[in-house]
């Protein structure tokens, strides 16, 4: 796998022999550790480290006769030698900001590894928008390899995105040096009735020897189940169930187990391991979602692996989940995912290895953070035009816009809701029945129906479908408007007032994309995102700080989930249960289809 900051093992194998051997000066040493060993499952004390040319050469009780003139020694005074932490399975986008951004807020976290899955600016901007985020991958001091989107659209005749992508393309993108895969196969009803551009993306991804990633968002573990194995994904991020880490794991694939921002689905699912025994080493951690507030208030991998071991995972096993594991899933033990020789140098000093406080990061045997802090410098990465200026409204939008209109003679009318499901990805398929006031449907604050909209945004069609939601809580009059909205990315309006809604959607018309709050007919928060309506340009502290006036914002107008805005983001996703709602209107996501509002 290429890397810019590594050399290839074969180039500099010669040198590492002969550190080894004492022929030649190590450039790094790192003296009287305790080596956490996740091979052997063991931590060896009074362990000496050293490092050339970006890789370890040796890993033993004396480094002495590695160290030269100019070799620089680090006393571990009995810390921890850790492998730097690896994210098997996330999406840059989420948190709001660029790669580059998002590799200066994780590093002093720990993680040196990330396997991203762009489709979210697959589904904005295409091919083109999936080698940007894959050349700024490339430009990390840390390993950000890029899994190339499968499903985009997510679920063809659901939902129309801003681009897709063919069977041709995935063809294309695995012969860029970054690409280690196939990202989440979510089509998963497709890859069950063999869809020809499903079976075509998995026997591109499959030719070229590389790992097909899983996406099954369902709870039935039947037929449908065998035959989404059967048909080639490895691993899987959507299970909520220890039933469903089991099912996985018996069935070949890989049991992502996630801490997101708003999805925890490690606890439940551990007990395969700390209740009845599953072997641990084919599970592993992964956050999928993280928003830039949690990135910088409570961290990225650190966080999961302590909340794994929180969970009843000896220290051990959850850095092998974070680490070896993941390394192992993708190809790539013998560059990554452990500390010993011939490995990439990626590594971390701990103090205290249950609470993972983690001292120094190093990667490539370069000293990346320190006292979490960022100490290395990571030039800011500039995205070109075309990547901007994607939100087209087609028009002013009115409040007339967002108006339902009821059935004819009616006083109230029952409705399908969306039923939000606190810190899980699924909702609920709910129905309300909703007062009619001069012909149109209103939301219920009482019941805690707000209205719900997406507004085309891509093709400037001025297209709205309105619907209705439950579970945020919110009162008075309000909009939040977003357009990040997985994974077709038009835009998603959830308010109590058709003004606001009009006010929010159209405020991002004029800032080129983002989130943003109306509360009383006042701008309360906003955060720009002008790269693909996604990412934000600003430092991650920045981004942080005003996702969180937007969380008090939501706060303020009655909204009590955690991490609601995520959340919000994920109301159109139409491949994950039970309902949704998309350009073509709202969607049974059980049965895969487009559903009237009304019930009849």
């Amino acid at each position: 796998m290429t890397s810019t900051r590594v050399q290839p093992f074969e180039d500099v194998a010669p040198a590492l022999v002969d550190v080894a051997m004492g022929r030649t000066p190590a450039d790094l040493v790192i003296r009287g550790a305790r080596w956490v060993n996740v091979h052997s499952g063991e931590i060896v004390p009074g362990t000496d480290i050293a490092v050339k040319a970006g890789r370890f050469a040796y890993c033993g009780p004396d480094a002495s006769h590695a160290i030269g003139e100019d070799t620089s020694v680090v006393e571990a005074d009995g810390r921890y030698v850790v492998p730097g932490l690896c994210d098997a399975h996330m999406h840059v986008e989420s948190g709001m900001v660029t790669v580059t951004e998002f590799a200066r807020a994780v590093i002093p976290h720990g993680t040196t590894s990330m396997f991203i899955d762009p489709h979210e600016i697959a589904n904005v901007l295409g091919l083109p928008g999936v080698r940007l985020m894959h050349d700024e991958a490339m430009a990390q001091p840390v390993n950000v390899f890029v899994q190339m989107p499968s499903c985009v659209p997510s679920a063809p005749g659901l939902e129309e995105a801003g681009a897709a992508i063919t069977p041709d393309d995935v063809a294309e993108a695995m012969t860029w040096p970054n690409i280690v895969g196939l990202g989440e196969v979510m089509n998963f009803p497709g890859v069950a009735a063999n869809d020809a551009t499903m079976v075509g993306a998995i026997a591109a991804t499959r030719k070229a020897g590389k790992t097909v990633g899983g996406h099954y968002a369902s709870p039935d573990l039947g037929r449908a189940f065998h035959g989404y194995v059967a048909g080639g994904p490895q691993d899987d991020h959507e299970g909520t169930r220890m039933e469903d880490a089991v099912a996985r794991v018996r069935q070949g694939m890989k049991a992502m187990l996630r801490l997101g921002s708003a999805w925890y689905d490690v606890a439940t699912q551990v007990r395969a391991i700390t209740e009845l025994g599953l072997d641990s080493r084919n599970f592993v951690l992964c956050t999928d979602d993280c928003h830039s507030g949690t990135l910088v208030r409570e961290g990225h991998m650190d966080r999961v692996v302590r909340h794994a071991i929180g969970q009843g995972l000896k220290p051990i096993t959850a850095i092998q989940m974070a680490s070896l594991n993941t390394a192992e899933h993708f190809g790539l033990a013998r560059e990554i995912g452990s500390v010993t020789p011939g490995r990439r140098a990626d590594f971390l000093l701990v103090s205290d290895l249950a609470a993972l406080t983690i001292d120094a990061v190093y990667a490539g045997g370069q000293l990346l953070a320190e006292a979490g802090r960022l100490v290395a410098d990571l030039p800011a990465y500039d995205y070109p035009d075309s990547a901007k200026n994607t939100v087209k409204l087609g028009k002013t939008l009115a409040a007339s816009d967002f108006e339902i209109a009821a059935p004819a003679g009616v006083n109230a009318a029952t409705v399908r809701v969306i039923g939000v499901v606190e810190n899980q990805a699924p909702t609920k398929a709910l129905t309300a029945e909703l007062a009619v006031s001069d012909g149109l449907v209103e939301p219920d604050e009482a019941q805690g129906v707000a209205q719900i909209a997406l507004v085309e945004r891509h093709r400037g069609t001025g297209g709205v479908v309105n619907g209705f939601v439950s579970g945020f809580g919110y009162r008075g009059p309000m909009a939040m408007a977003s357009t990040v909205a997985h994974d077709s990315h038009h835009m998603i309006v959830v308010g109590t007032d058709r003004e606001e809604m009009a006010r929010a959607a159209n405020r991002l018309g004029e800032v080129g994309g983002g989130v943003v709050f109306f509360a009383g007919g006042e701008e309360k928060a906003l955060i720009e995102m002008p790269i693909a309506g996604l990412m934000s340009a600003e430092r991650c502290e920045v981004v942080a700080d005003k996702a969180d006036r937007l969380i008090e914002a939501m706060r303020e107008a009655g909204c009590t989930l955690n991490n609601a805005y995520m959340q919000h983001s994920l109301l159109a996703l139409v491949v994950i249960p039970s309902l949704r709602i998309s350009d073509k209107g709202i969607v049974d996501v059980d049965r895969f289809e487009v559903v009237d509002l009304f019930v009849s």
